[in-house]
């Protein structure tokens, strides 16, 4: 039976956080923690008889704050960030189409997918993409702070996870309507930012959207970019 991950929700941020087993061993992956979940995190492991071997990070958050620090103190598991989003403490400052590899035999392919914020990544395993905010069910993130680019969005989407096998699970970092999960086939099909527009068209879109600052973002982006964990005094 083919191995899916587990999905876990934070409804105060509506943050996914995903966790991957290795199938054929004890290993497994955390995707997005977020800081006021841990040991929920935790207790999940131990209920599956699994050890955290790494903890990745899709973006600098500016909704919550993730709790990748925690976790590495506590478990010993490295910590792996996109290079271009400044989180200095990271174990692996990851480039695009690295491969990261637990477990007996499971890999992860990096893709840098820019727009939401000028460093974001998504990841690859086993048919499933876990995008982040780079693209929503019927959405995408927001383009307009930590250098963020509409123009950049789109051809991440377009000419990278587009391009994936329309089969590919989309697994998001967020949802606000209580959906799980979608398809690349059924994105390209009928999401509605991004299918039947032009790139002008959806900058125009994006510069539109006039959404209002995250509540926590002053706080969650100097703290992410340091794991979550506060700075010494």
């Amino acid at each position: 039976m083919e191995k899916l991950p587990i999905q876990m929700f934070d409804p105060t941020s509506s943050t996914y956080t995903y966790l991957l087993p290795d199938p054929d061993g004890n290993e497994a992956v955390l995707i997005d923690p977020v800081d006021t979940h841990w040991q929920r995190d935790l207790q999940q492991l131990e209920r599956l008889g699994l050890r955290l071997a790494l903890v990745l990070e899709t973006h600098t958050h500016a909704d919550h704050i993730t709790g990748a620090g925690k976790l590495r103190e506590i478990t010993g598991a490295k910590a792996a960030a996109p290079s271009g989003c400044g989180i200095a403490p990271a174990d692996l400052q990851l480039q695009d189409h690295d491969v990261i590899r637990f477990g007996r035999n499971e890999r992860i392919e990096v893709l840098h997918t820019p727009g939401h914020t000028a460093g974001s990544m998504s990841y690859l395993w086993r048919g499933n993409v876990f995008t982040g905010d780079s693209l929503l069910i019927d959405g995408c993130g927001r383009t307009d702070f930590q250098n963020g680019s509409a123009e950049d969005l789109y051809d991440s989407v377009h000419a990278k996870l587009f391009r994936l096998p329309a089969a590919t699970r989309v697994w998001p970092g967020h949802d606000y309507h209580g959906r799980a999960l979608s398809t690349i086939g059924w994105e390209q099909a009928h999401n509605s930012r991004l299918v039947g527009r032009s790139k002008a068209d959806f900058v125009v879109l994006m510069d539109n959207l006039h959404l209002p600052k995250p509540k926590l973002i002053d706080i969650a982006v100097p703290a992410n970019r340091n794991l979550g964990v506060p700075h010494s005094v």
